[in-house]
Order: structure tokens, then sequence, then C-alpha cells
């Protein structure tokens, strides 16, 4: 089973999730991350990035829960890097939860598809997905890479690899810890929609991306950058 995708849908991925349900799979998500030091592949993406003393736009779609803008927006202030932050998702509970839990007024979320971004921003310098594209399909990813094409943007990707030990070993400590239906189901399900390294190759040089690099890192994600 690990040697192609699964395109089973996640329980996240439904459209009507009761919000205590929802709030407790943000909570964890963010344990998670944290604790494997997922939000670090996505920093040290952006130390790569030329500033060039000017201010930038990111945009992190699939924002979830906020944590990553929030933790991006605690590294900019830190390295004196003038950023200016969005978030964008399609659940209205998400985008609450992001407003409401640890709030800050420097971060901006919206609730619409990231395809509808312009709409909100009037340029777009990075657009950052962590742990968003194993929830689309192949033919939505190349999509995805062709959008940051036609923008001039750069995507950072920070994603999963899909890996027998990873998919055994969060289902084991998600079914000893997590208090979460929507994590015990989901987080060893993520693994099996994760990615090898080929596969993201396959995608970019479909897209028609000539700049990029894609690099494994601890545990078990990937860092792809393609530059737009």
């Amino acid at each position: 089973m690990f040697k192609n995708r699964s395109t089973k849908k996640e329980l996240l991925d439904a459209e009507q999730i009761p919000e205590t349900d929802l709030f407790q799979n943000l909570k964890e998500l963010h344990v998670i991350n944290s604790l494997l030091g997922g939000y670090q592949i996505s920093l040290n993406a952006l130390k790569k990035i030329e500033f060039n003393n000017q201010p930038l736009t990111l945009v992190d779609i699939g924002s979830g829960g906020g944590d990553t803008l929030k933790t991006i927006f605690n590294w900019s202030k830190k390295n004196n890097k003038e950023i200016k932050l969005y978030g964008i998702d399609l659940k209205k509970t998400c985008v609450d939860y992001s407003n409401h839990n640890e709030p800050n007024e420097s971060l901006n979320f919206i609730c619409d598809d990231y395809r509808n971004i312009h709409l909100h921003v009037n340029e777009v310098n990075i657009i950052h997905a962590s742990l968003f594209c194993h929830h689309l399909t192949t033919n939505q990813i190349i999509e995805l890479l062709q959008f940051t094409i036609k923008h001039k943007a750069i995507l950072i990707i920070n994603d999963l690899e899909r890996n027998r030990f990873a998919y055994y070993s969060i289902k084991f400590l998600t079914m000893l810890f997590s208090k979460s239906y929507l994590v015990k189901n989901d987080a060893p399900l993520s693994v099996l929609r994760g990615f090898k390294n080929n596969e993201w190759l396959d995608m970019i040089q479909q897209a028609g991306a000539k700049e990029y690099t894609v690099k494994n890192k601890w545990a078990f994600r990937h860092e792809v950058v393609v530059y737009g």
C-alpha cells in the first residue's frame, strides 16, 4: 500500500465537521508539528529567500489553525524580515479558530479558495503550503505549481514522505496519545497520501517549472521550493 498514493479522503476533508472536534484536531496538529520539527522545515526554506531589504507578501494556503503563519510571524520579527502575512482556508471554522486562538492583528486570515487570493491581495511573492498538498490530487498539485509560475511567485511546500516506518509510528503514537478521532484516522492516512521524491519531480516537470529543489527532511518530510 506504500507503492502508490492513497486516494482515500481524510475525515478532515468533509464539509461539515463539529466545531469542537475540529478545534481538538487543530490543537493536536500543532503539538505534532512542534514536537516533530515540522515548522522548522518551513523556516529553513524561508531563510533561503532573498528579501533584499524589501517587504514581501506571503500567503499560507490551507492555513488550518493558523499556527504555521504565527510561527512565521515570530521568525520574521526575530530576524528583521518585513513580511505581510495572509492565511487562506476553505473552512470558516479554521479561519475562526485562527483569529481567536492567540490572536494577532498583523495576520490576515481569509475564508476562500487559494485560487482567489488575488481578489484579496494585490501581489503575492511567496506561496506557502504546509501539510496541504497531500489533500490534493496529482492534477490539482500540478495546477498549484502552474498557478505559482503564472504569478511569478516562490512556492514553498512542506509535506509528508510516504514511508512505511512513518505510517506505523504515527498510527501507534496517535492511538496511544490522541483524543481526536480525526487525528487518529487522518494522521496515518496522511502518510499514505504523501509523496516519494520522484513523484514531486514528475509533477514539477509536468507543470513546466525550470528552477526548483526537492529535499528530504526530518521527520519523513519533503521540502520543495519552486521558483516561478
